[in-house]
């Protein structure tokens, strides 16, 4: 059979552009190497309990019928329904520098009022700021990069409310040590800070469900397995793929999730030394998983999410050690509003309302990592060393949150080796290369990136991604 489009990877991105084009009946296949789907936001099972992979809340935030914004656009692009997300506002959560702590829910004029409350001196310049990111196009696809730490300089005069602004928004999101393209810090703004957390109780494995059932209801195929070992080209077009196992499938379209430096490793060698290949991405991470024997609210610690960083200035970049423990992401899956009713908005919130009725405990800390360090250990010191820097992590952590270390019934740690083994990214590189593609094309004819290295990021953010790339380039006059 031949496909209007063959789709590598079986990740958010690729889940929503194939569900976007079964919906207009274009023959859709998604191929994933794996026996699982979700790439980067994906799940595993260990020792009787779920996982999930990646995520810590989903960003975009918006209470049920809302209008507009980038959920509201998501799930009316893929014909879904509120209910099928079911996903529940975050009870509270911080940035954390010495002296100083923001606290935001997803009520944006509150964190506006924190800001002003902290840094007094700078609460107009902030608002105008503000003003700045709400008139910026971050859907003009056209634009050329501009540097983000440029524009909060131009606007802030503090450095560290700058650096507080920041950290969130790289852990969360930025490819580019110690910077942002503004794009990127716009939608990372906006979703974080103006539009908020939420998240399943089901956690990932709720909207992965969801996706595939829908994508399968409307005719798409998806081919666990089948990992793609070359793209197909004739006469600068992609034509189709070949399978790890030698079989070949033809498709009019190819739409890769794979990055931009990977699917350029795809190509023929023919085209392969014809096509630039894009620089690969740097930035990478360790995270320790801890299931506890009691709620973390019940030991004290209520905040969803905990950004923090002890030094006096914010360094987003590649640590020379393992593990860079002076700035990490605390967070707890428990610690959202999961007993708020469908029909509830986000009035009240507050971090002392947490009731998490998750079974287990759990708390998940989050560090930058040096791949190269983690990629040269071999076997018996890795696992050492994994167990080394997670009690490391976990030191850091207590400075922040109460001593939660004689609950613990469980851990799993990953670190960049993981992440590679399991999305294909060079260096376990979350974020991918620090240069997006924003239309999502490439030198090759009918092949196309959408994802990570397209440039719109987060759980929803690598939905549009997919649904844009699919209606811009794969349905070209697409329906309303």
């Amino acid at each position: 059979m031949r496909y209007h489009t063959l789709i590598i990877g079986a990740g958010m991105s690729g889940l929503a552009a194939g569900i976007r084009l079964a919906y207009y009946e274009k023959p859709v296949c998604i191929l994933e190497r794996h026996t699982t789907i979700g790439g980067l936001n994906s799940f595993y099972r260990l020792r009787g309990r779920n996982y999930d992979v990646g995520l810590h809340a989903v960003t975009n935030y918006a209470p049920p019928g809302t209008r507009t914004g980038p959920l509201a656009k998501l799930l009316k692009q893929l014909r879904l329904r509120w209910d099928d997300f079911s996903l529940k506002p975050q009870c509270g959560s911080a940035v954390v520098f010495p002296g100083r702590r923001l606290n935001f829910t997803n009520d944006f004029p509150a964190f506006v009022d924190e800001v002003a409350a902290v840094f007094p001196q700078q609460a107009d310049r902030f608002r105008r700021l503000v003003e700045t990111i709400n008139a910026f196009d971050e859907l003009d696809l056209s634009q050329e990069p501009v540097s983000a730490r440029k524009v909060l300089q131009e606007h802030l005069s503090d450095p560290v409310l700058i650096d507080m602004l920041f950290c969130p928004l790289m852990f969360y999101g930025s490819a580019i040590p110690h910077d942002m393209d503004f794009s990127q810090f716009v939608i990372m703004f906006k979703s974080i800070f103006q539009q908020g957390f939420g998240r399943p109780l089901d956690g990932v494995r709720q909207i992965l469900k969801v996706l595939t059932r829908h994508f399968k209801e409307l005719g798409g195929e998806l081919k666990l397995r089948h990992g793609v070992r070359e793209i197909k080209v004739e006469n600068g077009r992609a034509v189709g793929v070949i399978l790890d196992d030698g079989r070949e499938i033809e498709a009019d379209n190819v739409l890769s999730s794979a990055g931009a430096a990977e699917t350029v490793d795809l190509l023929p060698g023919t085209n392969r030394e014809t096509v630039p290949r894009p620089a690969e991405g740097e930035l990478s991470f360790n995270e320790t998983i801890f299931v506890l024997d009691k709620q973390p609210a019940d030991l004290g610690h209520r905040e969803t999410i905990i950004f923090y960083n002890d030094s006096e200035r914010f360094t987003y970049a590649v640590p020379d050690e393992p593990c860079d423990v002076r700035s990490l992401i605390v967070c707890s899956p428990n610690n959202f509003r999961y007993e708020e009713g469908p029909g509830s908005g986000d009035e009240g919130l507050g971090t002392a309302e947490a009731k998490p009725p998750l079974e287990d405990g759990i708390v998940r800390i989050t560090a930058l990592a040096n791949p190269a360090y983690w990629f040269s250990l071999p076997d018996e010191e890795y696992a050492r060393q994994k167990a080394a820097w997670g009690d490391r992590m976990v030191e850091s952590a207590l400075r922040f949150m109460p001593d939660f270390r004689p609950h613990v019934v469980d851990t799993d740690i990953f670190t960049p080796k993981t992440i590679k083994r399991f999305t294909g990214h060079a260096r376990g590189a979350v974020y991918g290369a620090p240069r997006k593609i924003l239309t999502g094309e490439t030198p090759v004819e009918n092949l196309f990136l959408c994802g990570t290295d397209q440039g719109f990021l987060g759980i929803i953010g690598s939905m549009l991604s997919g649904i844009t790339i699919a209606n811009n380039q794969l349905l070209r006059d697409p329906p309303a």
